[in-house]
């Protein structure tokens, strides 16, 4: 064990298992997520050569391997709740994809959400024996977010009772489905549902696109992988094109919309509910986003109290480049943020599955919530999570860019993150149609609940300029209720300067389409703002729930970090708005630089609170027991390169290049 790894630990002003119990959802939590953990660990069959050295098709061929013996090994363990499904395969898979993962989370999930029970008694006992292996086939060539401009066709034949499939464009060939290459041999396809002449929009539909036995491709299907990308070497990404593809009726997902025999259709009770994968996946995105930023958090902060460097004091030893401000100023609030994005995660959940539970029963109120909730959040956490990656990765300078120290996979595998189930831009966009139409609603006296209902509070005279001697909203920077207070107002604040922008260019006699793009910069920051009020809330509320004293406390400065940090990165807004005064933002400084150095003796025991077994970060730099050098010396001899003294290249280029010089 690394000295210096463990003279950290000692430090440690708390009890690092009372925040692990915290963050698992209590002690028994924890002791389960670690036995299903060991379960991989120790399993023989789960060893592997380092992805790092396979060729892509390597890389493919053990990711279905590792899917196939996941799926056994998890019956021959009897694990079959999700959270432990998932736990169990996030410690088997470390930062790749598996082979079989939109099966998992995107095709079964819409069977149950949109299947009715017909469908289901038909097509579940199928998929979870994994005859039907099945992707999710809804983004093209040509469009992605923008899901109604989807070209695939399912045109109903009510002669045959057939749905007719069809790529009627080049632009309109399914590009991107995991598992789509070569893995899959169903898609649940998103297309233009036509009957009885009419365009009835995106409906899904299960299609059949390799045989059951042979895994050959059907009649009419086109269908291959992608070629290499920036990450997700392991994964199949793929393209589906449809020719003529006859499906009978009761193939489109009929919970809600139906076809019946003689071409007549049924609508939705909503038209969000063909979205409720979407939802689902979004919900779950901003935990991955808490854990891919709690994991390259984790690697860094490690590395940056084993590594030494320069100078602090002429003639004494080179410091642990943590103890350097800057260094504690790159992954402190990074830290905190990890901390602040996993209360949301445990929010979007719990608040995913209580909608769904209402929707099960016939209330559809509170779906435009969830689903503007989720795109937002998606789009704050997977931004900011992409940027604090790559700021771990650098903050560890030179070894930081190899692949041995687990932070290029952690980002190449998470950046995707920010286009997929939504483009980031777009999904900010949605937010901001939700947050303008509950300004409309309680300017006009409506009541507007959950996230929004802080728009219920407006004074109509809030917006004017606020004379230099004003007395500002926030008293105390040292009160997170203040500070949670402020967020709530700057929210406000910004999505009333958006709805008025965008009022006014109605006014000027513009299209409301024209009026929404001139407006989208306002939009967008009026999202931003509302989705980082409510992880300000969230992270504050969540200290109410720990009860020992020392967690509270560390816990209190991360939570204060994360507000003060996000007022320093938005100073403009909280001045305009009269909420701080220009000597309260020097304080904002100063306090900041307080609380970096009063969280630094509990850096390395916050990451451990995370409890990331090494097998889990696959990390050289990231080592529980900190001996990063000669760790890093024993994985580079593992490179293929090193097979041999002398490269076959040598004697065919350089050696004749030589005897011609």
């Amino acid at each position: 064990m690394n000295p210096d790894i463990c003279k950290e630990r000692d430090s440690a002003t708390f009890q690092t298992e009372l925040l692990t119990n915290i963050l698992d959802g209590g002690a028994d939590k924890t002791a389960r997520r670690r036995e299903i953990e060991l379960l991989v660990i120790n399993d023989p069959d789960f060893q592997h050569e380092d992805l790092n050295f396979l060729s892509r098709s390597d890389r493919y061929d053990a990711a279905v391997k590792k899917s196939s013996m996941m799926i056994m090994k998890m019956r021959q363990h009897g694990i079959s709740d999700p959270e432990e499904i998932m736990c169990y395969k996030s410690v088997a898979k470390g930062s790749t994809h598996e082979a079989l993962g939109l099966h998992y989370v995107m095709f079964l999930p819409t069977l149950l959400s949109q299947g009715n029970p017909e469908q289901q008694e038909k097509w579940l006992p199928l998929s979870l024996s994994f005859q039907v292996l099945g992707t999710y086939a809804q983004t093209e060539m040509g469009h992605g977010t923008h899901i109604r401009g989807l070209e695939t066709t399912a045109t109903y034949d009510p002669s045959t009772q057939e749905f007719v499939l069809n790529s009627p464009t080049i632009s309109s060939i399914k590009w991107w489905p995991g598992g789509l290459g070569k893995t899959s041999n169903h898609a649940i396809v998103l297309a233009q549902l036509y009957t009885q002449g009419q365009c009835r929009g995106l409906h899904p539909f299960i299609v059949p696109i390799r045989a059951m036995g042979t895994h050959e491709p059907l009649p009419g299907v086109v269908v291959g992988d992608i070629g290499p990308k920036f990450g997700f070497d392991e994964v199949d990404n793929g393209f589906l094109k449809l020719e003529n593809v006859r499906i009978p009726r009761m193939n489109m997902l009929m919970k809600y919309s139906k076809v019946a025999p003689d071409g007549s259709y049924v609508k939705p009770p909503s038209d969000k509910l063909t979205y409720g994968t979407m939802v689902f996946i979004r919900s779950m995105i901003v935990g991955d986003s808490a854990r891919s930023l709690s994991k390259a958090c984790t690697i860094a902060i490690r590395y940056s109290v084993v590594r030494h460097q320069s100078e602090l004091r002429q003639g004494e030893p080179e410091p642990q480049i943590l103890d350097y401000q800057t260094q504690q100023y790159k992954l402190l609030p990074l830290l905190a943020t990890a901390y602040a994005f996993h209360c949301v995660g445990q929010y979007m959940t719990q608040t995913y599955h209580r909608i769904t539970g209402d929707i099960s029963q016939g209330d559809f109120s509170q779906l435009p919530e969830l689903h503007a909730l989720s795109a937002g959040l998606k789009a704050f956490t997977t931004w900011i999570a992409t940027a604090g990656i790559e700021m771990c990765r650098m903050a560890c300078g030179g070894h930081g860019y190899s692949r041995c120290s687990g932070l290029p996979d952690i980002y190449v595998t998470f950046t995707p993150t920010c286009t997929y189930e939504g483009e980031n831009t777009v999904m900010m966009l949605q937010t901001a149609r939700y947050l303008v139409k509950c300004y409309t609603q309680a300017s006009e006296g409506l009541q507007v609940g959950g996230t929004v209902s802080y728009l219920n509070e407006m004074s109509q005279g809030r917006l004017q300029p606020q004379p230099v001697s004003a007395r500002p909203t926030v008293v105390d920077i040292n009160d997170l209720s203040c500070l949670v207070e402020a967020y709530k107002q700057r929210a406000s604040r910004l999505v009333e300067l958006a709805a008025r922008s965008l009022q006014g260019e109605i006014q000027r006699s513009k299209s409301k389409e024209e009026a929404w793009n001139n407006t989208s910069i306002d939009l967008v920051r009026a999202s931003d703002a509302h989705c980082h009020y409510v992880v300000v809330k969230l992270f504050s509320a969540k200290l109410s729930e720990v009860g020992d004293t020392a967690v509270h406390s560390v816990l209190s400065s991360l939570a204060l970090l994360y507000a003060l940090h996000g007022i320093s990165q938005h100073t403009g807004d909280f001045l305009q708005a009269g909420l701080l005064s220009g000597p309260q933002i020097y304080q904002v400084s100063q306090r900041l630089k307080e609380l970096l150095s009063q969280l630094r003796p509990n850096a390395v025991a916050l990451v451990d609170a995370f409890d990331y077994r090494d097998e889990m970060l696959n990390s050289v730099l990231g080592r529980y027991d900190g001996n990063v050098y000669e760790n890093m010396f024993e994985w580079a001899r593992q490179s293929p390169l090193n097979r041999t003294q002398v490269h076959s290249s040598f004697h065919k280029y350089l050696k004749p290049l030589q005897s011609k010089l």
